[in-house]
């Protein structure tokens, strides 16, 4: 054993898309209006990810396969779908991050007082 053997990081392959994860998606886009797709490129750490994100901002993730695989989930479910590296995310995602922020905030400081 070397001198930096220990140092060196054993990369642990990423887990890979399931049924499970497409059951989710479906499941939650079904139960929410105005769903819209938006695909995330694979990275080091992740593989590539579809982020549904509802009317009101609501949102989920989970691995797809690849990029084709999520324009094929989308075009079957029937909602518009977006690459996030082009196009962004919604304003109306960055609004619901906020104010769930603000409600845990508040949820905090009350059992705190308790």
């Amino acid at each position: 054993m070397g001198l930096f053997d220990r140092l060196r990081r054993r990369r642990r392959p990423a887990r890979s898309a399931s049924s499970q994860d497409a059951e989710h998606l479906r499941e939650w886009a079904a139960r929410r209006r105005g769903v819209e797709a938006y695909i995330e490129p694979r990275t080091a750490v992740t593989e590539t990810t579809l982020v549904l994100i509802a009317h009101d901002g609501e949102w989920t993730r989970r691995r797809v396969g690849s990029p084709d695989a999520a324009h094929r989930f989308a075009r079957k479910m029937s909602m518009p779908c977006y690459e996030v590296s082009k196009v962004g995310y919604p304003q109306r995602m960055r609004d619901y991050q906020a104010r769930q922020r603000i409600v845990r905030d508040r949820e905090r400081r009350r059992a705190l007082e308790d």
